[in-house]
Formats: C-alpha cells, sequence, structure tokens
C-alpha cells in the first residue's frame, strides 16, 4: 500500500491507519516533497513531480504495483498515478477528494483567498513547542478527537527557528500544488482517466468540523456515484475531513476497511 497525505500535511496522517493495518501490508507512507522531513527537498513541486517521487518509492521497495490510497490533496496525486501509470496500482482508494473538479467561475480569485490563508498558517510562529501544540489542540477539526496520534502528528510538523516554532511545510510547494489542483486539467479530471477499481469515501463534516461545508458536497457525491456505479461509495458519519483518518473516532477504522476491501480485491484478482 502507498500513501499520500494532503497539501500541508506529512506522512503522520497516517499513524492510526497503518497501526490498523500493520498485520495485512507493506504501508508505504512518505512526506511529500516540500512536506515533513522532505520539506527541504528543492523544487520544482506540482503533481507531476509528486507522481514520479511516488513511482520512485514503488521503484526503490520493489513493488511492482500497490493498492494507492490518497486523502486531500493526495486523493488528487494518487488519482493522476493512477491514470498515468496503470501498471502500477492494483485498486485505488480516495479520501475525501479525488472527485472530477469543475472549473471554478472565477479561479484566480478563489486561489488568491484560499493560498493567503494557507500561506498566512504557515508563517505563524509560536514561541514554544507547548504553545504550538496547543494551537492545533484549539483546532475545532480535533477538538472531539484529541489523542496521541493527533499530537504526534503535530510535533512531527514543526520547525524550531531560533526562538520561533512553526510549520515546517513550504509555502512555495503548497502554492504550487494548489494552483494545479485547481488549474491544471490533467489533474483536475485524473479520476476521469482511471480504470483500476476505486473506492471513494467522503466525511459528512468539514475543515472546521462543520456539518453545513463539507469538502464533498453529499448531492456531487450521489451525482458521481450515479455516473460511477462501478464505483464503491461510502459516505462516513460524525467524522469530518481530518477525523476520516486520523483521531480516536471512527473513521480511521473505517478507511482501514476500505483498504482491506481494495486489499481483497486485488489479491482476487
Amino acid at each position: 500500500m502507498l500513501a499520500a497525505h494532503g497539501v500541508t500535511a506529512s506522512l503522520m496522517t497516517w499513524r492510526t491507519v497503518a497501526r490498523g493495518l500493520a498485520e495485512r501490508v507493506c504501508f508505504l507512507a512518505p512526506d511529500l516533497r516540500g512536506r515533513g522531513r522532505s520539506a527541504d527537498l528543492p523544487g520544482p513541486y506540482g503533481m507531476g513531480v509528486h507522481v514520479d517521487d511516488l513511482v520512485a518509492v514503488l521503484d526503490e521497495a520493489g513493488a511492482s504495483s500497490s493498492v494507492l490510497v490518497g486523502h486531500s490533496m493526495g486523493a488528487y496525486v494518487m488519482a493522476r498515478l493512477a491514470a498515468e501509470h496503470p501498471d502500477r496500482v492494483a485498486s485505488l482508494v480516495l479520501l475525501d477528494a479525488g472527485l472530477p473538479l469543475p472549473r471554478p467561475a472565477e479561479p484566480e480569485r478563489m486561489l488568491e483567498t484560499a493560498l493567503a490563508n494557507t500561506v498566512m498558517r504557515l508563517s505563524i510562529t509560536f514561541p514554544t513547542v507547548s504553545a504550538y501544540i496547543e494551537g492545533w489542540r484549539g483546532h475545532p477539526a480535533f477538538a472531539r478527537a484529541w489523542n496521541d496520534d493527533i499530537e504526534a502528528y503535530a510535533r512531527y510538523d514543526l520547525r524550531t527557528d531560533g526562538q520561533a516554532v512553526r510549520c515546517v511545510a513550504s509555502a512555495a510547494a503548497v502554492k504550487a500544488d494548489s494552483e494545479e489542483m485547481v488549474l491544471d486539467n490533467a489533474t483536475r479530471t485524473a479520476l476521469d482517466r482511471v480504470d483500476a477499481p476505486v473506492w471513494v469515501l467522503r466525511a459528512d463534516r468539514g475543515l472546521f468540523d462543520d456539518a453545513d461545508d463539507p469538502l464533498i458536497p453529499a448531492p456531487r457525491l450521489r451525482q458521481f456515484a450515479a455516473a460511477h456505479p462501478q464505483m464503491h461509495i461510502e459516505d462516513v458519519a460524525d467524522v469530518n475531513h481530518y477525523t476520516l483518518v486520523m483521531g480516536d473516532g471512527p473513521g480511521p477504522r473505517r478507511v482501514v476497511a476500505a483498504v482491506e476491501r481494495a486489499l481483497d480485491g486485488a489479491e482476487a484478482a
């Protein structure tokens, strides 16, 4: 199994899920270029570079093919890998993202707003590690699900510059990848070109645990499912975009179950 995390995340996204699959699968979960321990890798960035990096991970591991799992931005990375390297994918599991995106009416304005908020968050500094961790604990998405795995994720995510603590993710990488998710046709529509079996899991709550703003609106998921009856679609209740894969709740167990079904299908094939 090869896993890809979100736009400002790291391999620690998968800590809870990996534990649930430890006896079943060789779990490959690198930090994508510009994040975690790969934060200082040079550009260029972008989806095509992530795909090349992940194929290199498979090559290094001697894996001819793999179950691909992606969360958030990682879902688009994995959909594109599956579309461009069909021989390397046994099946595809997409978590709260990855559905073909319509081009926004005003993509530049939307990007400018989204990137301004993200880059601002990346630039915020904290006086101590404890203050940084408390900042994460105060995030609405984690209020009901905080546990040791989420704290480990937060601690892994930080960098100390002199007396200041901040997120380690590269703003340049986040900017380049976000632009491609919105503007690049090969990335936005990659899932339409995937022939492998696909599982899509949707969190019913959004980035801030808000029930009225999920990343994938329910009507859109139903529309997608109707047009792709061969795909496996799951709506996961009582989780948000983050706790679908992290934390002390039902999300990680549902992800583990979906991956196990994907593995069963791959082995049967």
